[in-house]
């Protein structure tokens, strides 16, 4: 039999057993990684004896000293622990706790025990009792304990991703990305939780540390800053291309105008890569809030086509006016969407003698009116009647008369024949638009429709019977 001192000086006075445990399941993890083993075995016995076995080069007592382990150091992306200090703390934390242990390997059988300190016989001190291998020939390392609830082993797996069962969503070179289902957010750095977040939409498991990560995973392994993390967690995110990502984040993408979504959503360059997933592959329609409330039947139009409607804020919006989708494709917004529709519009022209009497008679005064203006250059080729009508580009409901310039024809919607004042009306409006080759909601346009109404007032209050025109203009104007 063979005493070791393990030279304990600082115990982790909060640790609990399933912190204890969680070490000595990391360490049997290591081991089936470094090793290519099988995973650990852990279970009960018929005597109610907790058992944690894995099936590696077996424990030595030299491994109790506190070094750094060169070969955990060198594959970082591995393993979770690379010092002894964490199973010398679980030791500790088991005698704290009055927890029985056994180690077993084919080099020995360990046990601990408090024992006088060298020379010095008033400084007592934990102590690995190291004595001959009761399986010389076992494969791996076992330990056994006593006086464990069953609780203490499922709180310990809980630290563990291959545990908990949680689902992965997705893998990067850089990490898992993985579902949050227990209202809680976790971090995982090669399996193992090293802090908890309130507020992220997924857990992450870091496959791929950085240098600033490995620093900064302490004795406890717990606790870690998010500043540690944060670079990786962004990799993972945006090294992700699946289908089931994106729908997560760009539903969530909307409540941020409700001020309740996730931490994620803060980074830009991850909303506008959730979108250029979705976008690849389905059909949707990326709009402001101030868009959403302007679509009018643009909008309706969409939702017929199966357009999935999407509201981001207005500075992503600008971000995805500059981008392109996966496919090289522009993301389509209400604009791009009503040029497109617009593009694909066929008016239903209605002939003159498929109208009734009263709105032929309507109709009719059409050439009067086009006497009112300028007839050198014919500028409007044609005036036609249509029972379907492309939308106002201004506000979303179906436009009363359109001017195409490239046909040189005016078209009117049928429901403006109800009456001589609306046709009369919608015509002048469009006149105005081609005989000036001004666009609606500008300045020049205002000038050039007041310029004209200017004349046309002029023209009634000059001929012979404009006294008799002054009660009209009160029937008019309902004075």
């Amino acid at each position: 039999m063979k005493k070791f001192d393990l030279n304990i000086e600082k115990v982790l006075e909060h640790w609990t057993i399933p912190h204890a445990l969680r070490e000595i399941i990391a360490n049997a993890l290591d081991e089936s990684y470094l090793t290519n083993t099988e995973e650990p075995r852990i279970f009960k016995d018929v005597d109610n004896h907790w058992h944690i076995k894995d099936f590696g080069r077996g424990l030595k007592y030299e491994h109790l000293t506190q070094n750094e382990n060169d070969e955990k150091t060198n594959n970082p992306d591995k393993v979770i622990g690379k010092f002894g200090v964490g199973l010398k703390d679980a030791l500790a934390t088991f005698d704290r706790r009055n927890i029985g242990i056994l180690i077993q390997s084919k080099y020995s059988d360990i046990t601990i025990d408090k024992l006088t300190k060298g020379d010095f016989d008033d400084v007592i001190t934990l102590h690995a009792i190291v004595k001959e291998p009761s399986h010389p020939g076992m494969i791996g390392t076992e330990f056994i304990f006593t006086g464990l609830k069953d609780e203490d082993i499922e709180q310990a797996k809980d630290f563990f991703l291959l545990y908990s069962g949680e689902r992965k969503i997705e893998k990067t070179k850089y990490g898992q990305l993985i579902e949050n289902k227990k209202n809680r957010s976790r971090i995982y750095v090669n399996g193992i939780c090293v802090a908890e977040e309130e507020n992220l939409l997924f857990s992450y498991n870091i496959t791929s540390t950085t240098k600033k990560l490995r620093q900064s995973l302490n004795r406890e392994r717990s606790n870690v800053g998010r500043s540690a993390y944060t670079d990786r967690v962004k990799s993972i995110l945006l090294d992700c291309k699946g289908a089931e990502f994106a729908e997560k984040l760009v539903n969530d993408l909307q409540k941020i105008q409700a001020g309740n979504s996730h931490d994620e959503l803060d980074w830009i360059d991850v909303q506008v890569h959730a979108c250029k997933i979705l976008s690849s592959q389905e059909k949707v329609m990326f709009l402001t809030a101030n868009s959403l409330m302007d679509g009018g039947k643009y909008l309706s139009y969409a939702k017929d086509e199966g357009i999935r409607i999407i509201t981001v804020p207005d500075s992503l919006a600008f971000k995805l006016g500059k981008s392109t989708d996966l496919n090289g494709n522009q993301f389509r917004n209400l604009e791009s969407y009503a040029i497109e529709w617009n593009e694909q519009f066929e008016f239903d022209i209605i002939k003159v003698h498929q109208l009734t009497n009263k709105e032929r008679e309507v109709f009719n005064h059409r050439d009067i009116i086009l006497s009112w203006f300028p007839k050198k250059g014919k500028v409007v080729k044609d005036i036609l009647i249509s029972t379907t009508m492309r939308p106002d580009s201004l506000i979303g409901s179906d436009a009363l008369g359109i001017w195409e310039s490239s046909t040189r024809q005016i078209i009117i919607k049928r429901s403006q024949l109800k009456s001589l004042q609306s046709f009369a009306g919608t015509l002048v409006h469009e006149l105005v638009h081609a005989h000036t080759g001004t666009d609606d909601n500008t300045i020049e346009f205002e000038i050039e429709l007041t310029e004209m109404l200017g004349k046309l007032s002029a023209l009634i209050l000059e001929t012979p019977r404009a006294e008799k025109s002054k009660s009209r203009f009160r029937r008019l104007f309902d004075f």
